[in-house]
């Protein structure tokens, strides 16, 4: 079985419709795909429809987005949890509202220095989709400003630009929690994405361990051979389940659908021990 547990659709910063995703998931040889939408699970029956039509088998999934202490940028996935959890609901919705307020105020900043509105970065936008920059900086791209969203991340809106705005985000030790509470099975993702920025020390991550944190996204095209070697001693020692993943988004990323895979045993074991939701 070729499996990829971390995909977006245009839900939130993915080009593809979920259905879309499903389609392109089957003609890429993939038996089942996960859709990872940022703090949104607004695209799951969609999915599932199209997964149904499709044969191909379909894992419900999110990506939180979450914040340490000091500021720096943490992805939780969470599998098979209940979308109607309250706790879990309610700091999603908490962090989509901040990233809406965000997003306002950096096309504002934006606006002093380029002709771009509010209005243009909406026509970006699938309904209910979870606001980004990726949002952003394909408005960047219909003015012409940059050639694609790589280019507007590293020229336009990367931290240290002037348009930068921070915005809310749970510390991933409290989304680790949530998930688990909500029945869900929590995988860090892309821990040593250096590329991106800073990545957590053993103090936050030894956090999500005791607060119920189940596996590590490995293979992914993010973390560097090196890297991968140090989480896999980590995942050995704390019996974390190991997972690999393209992290898909249409046209917005290179990244290609099973690049990176999981092993089935593994799905096994996160379908085992999900109690939110189930596969379908």
């Amino acid at each position: 079985m070729r499996i990829d547990l971390h995909t977006h659709s245009n839900i939130s910063d993915g080009t593809e419709s979920p259905a879309a995703l499903i389609r392109s998931a089957q003609r890429a040889g993939l038996d089942a795909v996960a859709l990872t939408d940022h703090d949104s699970t607004a695209g799951w029956a969609e999915a599932a429809e199209a997964a149904s039509a499709e044969g191909i088998r379909f894992i419900p999934g999110m990506e939180v987005s979450c914040q340490s202490d000091t500021g720096i940028s943490v992805h939780v996935l969470s599998y098979l949890h209940d979308p109607a959890h309250a706790g879990l609901l309610a700091e999603i919705e908490k962090s989509r509202a901040a990233r809406l307020s965000r997003a306002r105020r950096m096309v504002e900043r934006l606006s002093e220095d380029f002709p771009i509105s509010w209005d243009l970065v909406e026509d970006h936008l699938a309904d209910g989709a979870t606001v980004g920059r990726p949002h952003i900086a394909d408005a960047l791209v219909a003015l012409k400003i940059v050639a694609d969203r790589s280019e507007a991340f590293e020229r336009i809106l990367t931290v240290r630009s002037k348009y930068w705005v921070g915005h809310y985000a749970p510390h991933p030790a409290l989304a680790v929690e949530l998930i688990r509470s909500a029945g869900g099975v929590p995988v860090f993702a892309h821990p040593s994405a250096f590329a991106r920025g800073r990545v957590i020390g053993s103090a936050v991550l030894n956090e999500m361990i005791d607060a119920g944190l189940l596996g590590l996204e490995i293979d992914h095209r993010d973390n560097p051979e090196d890297a991968r070697a140090a989480l896999r001693r980590t995942a050995a020692q704390h019996d974390l389940l190991i997972t690999g993943s393209s992290d898909y988004h249409g046209a917005g990323k290179p990244n290609l659908l099973g690049e990176n895979v999981t092993a089935p045993e593994t799905l096994d074991r996160i379908i085992e021990w999900a109690g939110g939701h189930r596969v379908r």
